[in-house]
């Protein structure tokens, strides 16, 4: 497998970074093409992390605190309302639909099945190269779980969404040459690990 078709499986290259994450306007507000949304999402980002270190708050803290604020606000409004003969707050009826439950049910089952059947996989030997690719992405979760808390990572997470796809789209050409070599000298020293821990393969090739 040459270079070239080593990014075309990578990279899928027939596609722009645009088109692959989607082409609407989540993806003019990552590749930063609506600057104003963009910008206000990291400055939110920013401060949101700041009152949240400053103040010691939590996730559920603020949740709980917007909740009831609003609530208040809405409570107050249509009592007032009905006081003052005015319009109520124009609200619809909140309610999932059975289709809606339906379908996240759908969504949710088929990717439990996924991670069962991999687990199973795994857990019965029976795909080396998939065992290592999950210990990996579970060491760099343990990792960044071990270095910073749940709502830094949401903050950083969401940093990283506007940062690495603009930045990608911007030096393409030169970060795909330096992926694809990392992913051959990957490649090859799982070969290297493959025939070590698997040495009947050898003999038979």
């Amino acid at each position: 497998m040459g270079m070239g078709s080593s990014l075309e499986k990578l990279f899928n290259k027939e596609r722009t970074v645009h088109e692959i994450l989607g082409g609407g306007i989540v993806a003019d507000v990552m590749l930063w093409r609506k600057k104003n949304a963009s910008v206000g999402i990291v400055t939110v980002t920013i401060g949101s992390w700041m009152v949240f270190e400053t103040f010691s708050y939590t996730i559920l803290t603020l949740l709980s605190s917007v909740l009831l604020l609003l609530l208040s606000i809405l409570f107050l409004w249509s009592k007032s309302a009905s006081i003052l003969n005015r319009p109520s707050p124009p609200l619809t009826e909140f309610q999932v639909s059975e289709a809606m439950a339906e379908e996240a049910s759908k969504l949710l089952r088929i990717h439990v099945n996924k991670l069962l059947q991999v687990s199973y996989d795994i857990a019965m030997g029976r795909d080396s190269e998939l065992f290592i690719k999950v210990a990996v992405y579970l060491f760099l979760i343990a990792f960044i779980g071990s270095i910073m808390d749940f709502q830094t990572l949401c903050h950083a997470g969401v940093l990283v969404v506007m940062a690495v796809p603009a930045f990608y789209e911007r030096y393409e050409d030169c970060i795909d040459g330096s992926i694809v070599l990392l992913y051959n000298k990957a490649k090859e020293l799982y070969l290297r690990f493959k025939i070590w821990a698997y040495p009947e393969h050898k003999k038979l090739s």
